[in-house]
Formats: structure tokens, C-alpha cells, sequence
């Protein structure tokens, strides 16, 4: 596409909206919307294979068990399926005394007369109709004006719904009304539609109904719609008898925004689908308007406590994956494989107190608090550093290595995966750990070792292969660490010296001591060695046999027993 043609000139600016003084820019949210889910409807209707009854029920029990109050379950004049588990809900008296069911319908009185055929029996029921109301439908679709609009779809449709309501005294009514793109609707038409509507069904406080306003195409940026949604709270008629509710869809990606800054100017209900489902690029994603509530300390009155579960529940029904960097729920977002971010959550995690304010780096919300685990935080790659890897070792294997060690161990670690690439477990992570130390290929392999505690001093005595020779030697020193060393020093050709040692208890597996030690020679750098064991002294014995290994000493007298 050259950019000399300029296509762009086709598309209209979305219009600003005459507003002075807006107040919505300096409102803070406090407290959660009314929430209605719409998977069941348009959600749905997005799908390539449309739910059948068995997964709608699925859905709908989800849906209940999140906490949601709301639930539109469906468009039954449009659906035979629709219809029918509209009526399977009801005769089987399957919605909790707290939640109330939506249905969908067009303003079309044959329509209209199906969906109350649907609602036959129900105990509560919100009414849902919807027409089009933007110039383009108007001139292209209806070849009607804004009067004909008013006088041939709006009020003859919301009379018949007041009128069979009104048949049904047993069951409890709720009107709601939807000025289908309204983003695309002049403001001035949009509140006089919306007037004459309310008039009709004598909206108060005592009798209130919904007033939704879709952006059916999302077409302007989120402040132009805040905008748009002060503007009719300032204007319509009857606003103490009307719950405002908006409807956004996400076009322009910023379906999210919208619905936030739509609260901050007046709306105080959001129509959308668990993770965004819907038509085109989807509806407002619910979860992630709740759970950003969430973070800034406000309970959204939804319960995600168990998002895999949900998500679960949603891929199934839905037939369709929900992505790895979704917010929130996806595989990927609470995982760190940047060296640098790895190690300021490792810290943070360490320097936290269970009754802290959350605050660590890269990571907005708690996992715990969604029903994962610190497990999957952190992964490594071949662009992590050793604050993930020996986070990992610690968290999987009950392993503390000090600051060096674990640069030592990054390091080898580094060297696989820019090898073999891609992702390490925590199985490799171990499987590399134990080829680096435990298993390190060298002359000298110990036996046993036999400690005692002499005042100030240990001495030990190791049975060892040295060469594949056996042999039996004894050390002295102010640890067990040292003392393993200096009977060392008595069978290489170049003595070696302790450099650090750490000793410390291992929270995990059968072995419970863990000995890092670095020593150094005076002709070769600095080795590190690892030992695993039972008991302390001999974790030491394993640890400087583990660095002596890697650090290819020479024996002193090669194929004699000993020295």
C-alpha cells in the first residue's frame, strides 16, 4: 500500500464532545459496578461453534460461582438452543435467589412476544432490548428519521415490554435498553431517545431501569468516550431512575480503558465477557477491569481466586484458547526470564512479610492471590541471570549457594542454554547442578570420612580413591571443611587454600546439610565446589572433593598409594 494514496483519508475523526468543566479526569473509583456477564450472549454469539447446552450450563454455573449477580443467558427469540435453556433454567429452578437472569431481544414485536414466552415462570428477569440509532444505520438500514426512529422502534417495542410485564405481576421485571452504536450516535439524539424511553416506562428510584450505552464499534479514544458518558449523566431526564450502564468492545484495544474511565464519569455498570471474548477483536474483558480494581484496593465482589480453574471453564466452553500474555490468567504473566527482574523479585520475595503491603518488582497482583504458585514466577532462558536460577534451586531443592557460587553456577548454567536454547526446567536446572558439582569427573573420589572434635579443631580422616587408587589420609583444621583440605594438601602436587565456605541445613529432600566452598591454588583461578549429605562434615568432605575435581588438580605422586 503506498503511502503516497493516502487511504487514511477515508476515515472519519471521531467527534469531541461539547463538554465544559468535565469532571471525570479527577474521580477515583471506590467502589466495584454493578458487573453483568454476557458470554452467554454475546460472547456466544461470537463463537465458531456456538455453546452447546451443556456447555452453556458449565458457563453459567461458572459464572455464578465468580459472583456474578447479572448474567445474560441469552438471545431466546433468535435461538432455539437459546430458548431452550432459557426454559431449562427456569423449570428446573436453577438460578440462585440472588442472581438475575438477561435476556436479549431486537425491538421487533415478534420477537419481543418469543422472549416473554422464554421468561414464562421466572422468578426475576432483566428485559434487554436493543435497535440501532447512528446516522449510517438510520440512512443506509432503516431509511428512517431521528422521529421515525423514535416513533416506529423505540416506543411501540418499550410499551409492548411495560404491557406484558405487567401480565406477569409474579415475576420480578427489570427493563433495560440498549441505543445500539451509540458510539457512533450524535449525543443530543442519544438523550432524546433514551427520554422518550424512560417516559414510557416511568423510570424513579422505586422503578429503575438500565440504560445501556454500547460502543458497538469502538471508534474513539477512551477519554472522548468518558467524555461521551458525563455528558448524558449531566443531561438525561430521569437519572435517579436509571442505572448506567455501559457496553464497550474493544476495537481499538483500549476496551479496558474505556470502561474505567466510563466510571470515573457516571457509569455504574459494565457489560462484558470472562478474558474478553466477543465478536471481532471482543468484548471488555471483566477480569481485567476487576482485578485492576483489585490492585489498587478494591475488592471487584468477584472471585478469581482460582483463575485457572476459570480459564479452564472458559476454554472449554469457548473452544478457544485464551492467550499466554493474557493480563492476569495467561501462562506467562507472572514469570520473569530477564536476569535483572529475576533478581529484584528474588529479594523482594526474601525481604517480605506476610502482612506486607505487595510490593514486588515486575509482579502488580500476589499469584497466591489467584490460586497460583511462586513456582512458575520465575524461568529460565538463556537471558536469565543467577538471581531466577538459584531462586529456582532454592525454592525446588532446598539448595543456598553464596553470592559467588552462584554467579559460578549461572555461569554453567548459561553455557547450556545458549547451547541447547530454549527454556529450562527445574529438572534441568538440577540436572545441571548435578553434573557441574555433585557429579564432577576428576582423580579424586571420596569414600567415607571419619570426624572428631579436638578443642578448637577437627580432624578427619577419608577414605578416598585417588587415581582410582585407594587410599586412607588425615587433615586437621578449625572446620571439617578445613580440615578435609589440609589432608588434601597432602596427596596434590600444588597446595590449595579455602578461599569461602558455607555451610548451611537443606529445607528439602533427604539430604539435609549443603557445603559450598571455593578454594584456589596459586597457579589456577577459583573453583567451586558443591556436597550434599547427611551429615555436615561430611556435605564438607563432598564440597572440597566437588571443587578439587573441577579444578583438575594433579595428584602429587601419580601411581604411587599415596603420598
Amino acid at each position: 500500500m503506498s503511502m503516497l494514496n493516502n487511504p487514511s483519508r477515508k476515515y472519519r475523526r471521531a467527534r469531541t464532545v461539547p463538554i465544559t468543566n468535565r469532571q471525570w479526569p479527577d474521580q477515583v473509583v471506590e467502589a466495584p459496578p454493578v458487573w453483568c456477564s454476557v458470554d452467554l450472549r454475546d460472547g456466544n454469539q461470537a463463537l465458531i461453534e456456538p455453546m452447546d447446552p451443556a456447555r452453556k450450563q458449565r458457563m453459567f454455573d461458572e459464572l455464578v460461582r465468580i459472583g456474578f449477580k447479572e448474567v445474560e443467558v441469552g438471545f431466546p427469540s433468535a435461538s432455539q438452543t437459546d430458548f431452550d435453556f432459557v426454559r431449562q433454567i427456569i423449570e428446573r429452578d436453577a438460578i440462585p435467589e440472588d442472581v438475575t437472569i438477561q435476556v436479549l431481544t431486537q425491538a421487533r414485536a415478534d420477537l419481543i412476544a418469543r422472549t416473554f414466552e422464554a421468561l414464562k415462570g421466572v422468578p426475576r428477569a432483566i428485559v434487554h432490548v436493543y435497535h440501532a440509532t447512528a446516522p449510517v444505520m438510520r440512512r443506509v438500514v432503516f431509511g428512517l428519521t431521528e422521529d421515525e426512529v423514535i416513533e416506529q422502534l423505540a416506543l411501540p417495542h418499550v410499551r409492548q415490554i411495560r404491557a406484558l410485564a405487567e401480565q406477569r405481576p409474579e415475576s420480578e421485571w427489570t427493563f433495560q435498553y440498549s441505543p445500539e452504536m451509540f458510539s457512533d450516535t450524535e449525543l443530543s439524539f442519544a438523550a432524546r431517545i433514551v427520554d422518550a424511553v424512560t417516559e414510557v416506562w416511568d423510570a424513579s428510584p422505586e422503578r429503575r431501569c438500565i440504560i445501556n450505552l454500547p460502543s458497538t464499534v469502538e471508534n474513539c479514544t477512551p477519554n472522548v468516550f468518558a467524555d461521551m458518558i458525563e455528558w448524558m449523566d449531566r443531561n438525561l431526564a430521569r437519572r435517579d431512575g436509571i442505572v448506567l450502564s455501559v457496553h464497550p468492545h474493544n476495537d481499538r484495544g483500549t476496551g479496558t480503558a474505556a470502561a474505567e474511565q466510563a466510571l470515573m464519569a457516571g457509569a455504574d455498570r459494565l457489560e462484558g465477557c470472562l478474558f474478553g471474548n466477543g465478536e471481532r477483536t471482543g468484548n471488555l474483558d471483566i477480569v481485567n477491569v476487576a482485578m485492576n480494581l483489585y490492585t489498587q484496593g478494591i475488592h471487584p465482589g468477584l472471585d478469581f481466586s482460582n483463575i485457572d480453574s476459570i480459564r479452564d471453564t472458559v476454554e472449554h466452553c469457548n473452544r478457544l484458547p485464551v492467550h499466554p500474555r493474557h493480563p492476569y490468567v495467561g501462562d506467562l504473566v507472572y514469570t520473569s526470564f530477564s536476569g535483572s527482574h529475576q533478581d529484584a523479585i528474588k529479594k523482594a520475595l526474601g525481604a517480605r512479610r506476610e502482612d506486607d503491603i505487595w510490593e514486588v518488582p515486575y509482579l502488580p497482583v500476589d499469584p497466591k492471590d489467584l490460586g497460583r504458585s511462586y513456582q512458575a514466577v520465575i524461568r529460565v532462558n538463556s537471558q536469565s541471570g543467577k538471581g531466577g536460577i538459584t531462586y529456582l534451586l532454592e525454592q525446588d531443592y532446598g539448595v543456598v549457594l553464596p553470592r559467588r557460587a552462584q554467579i559460578d553456577f549461572s555461569q554453567a548454567v548459561q553455557q547450556v542454554t545458549d547451547a541447547e536454547g530454549g527454556e529450562m526446567t527445574s529438572a534441568d536446572l538440577w540436572r545441571v547442578f548435578s553434573n557441574t558439582y555433585l557429579e564432577a569427573q576428576g582423580p579424586f573420589s571420596l569414600t567415607d570420612v571419619v570426624s572428631e572434635k579436638r578443642g578448637n579443631e577437627v580432624s578427619v580422616t577419608l577414605d578416598l580413591r585417588v587415581d582410582g587408587r585407594s587410599c586412607q589420609i588425615d587433615g586437621v583444621g578449625e572446620t571439617a571443611a578445613h580440615a578435609v583440605v589440609a589432608a588434601l594438601n597432602t596427596v596434590v602436587a600444588k597446595s590449595i587454600n579455602i578461599v569461602e565456605v558455607a555451610l548451611t541445613q537443606r529445607a528439602k529432600a533427604d539430604a539435609s546439610w549443603v557445603c559450598s566452598i571455593e578454594i584456589r591454588d596459586f597457579a589456577a583461578a577459583a573453583r567451586f565446589g558443591v556436597g550434599l549429605a547427611a551429615r555436615p562434615d561430611l556435605a564438607a568432605a563432598y564440597a572440597v572433593v566437588s571443587a578439587c575435581n573441577r579444578a583438575e588438580l594433579q595428584t602429587a605422586k601419580p601411581g604411587d598409594e599415596a603420598a
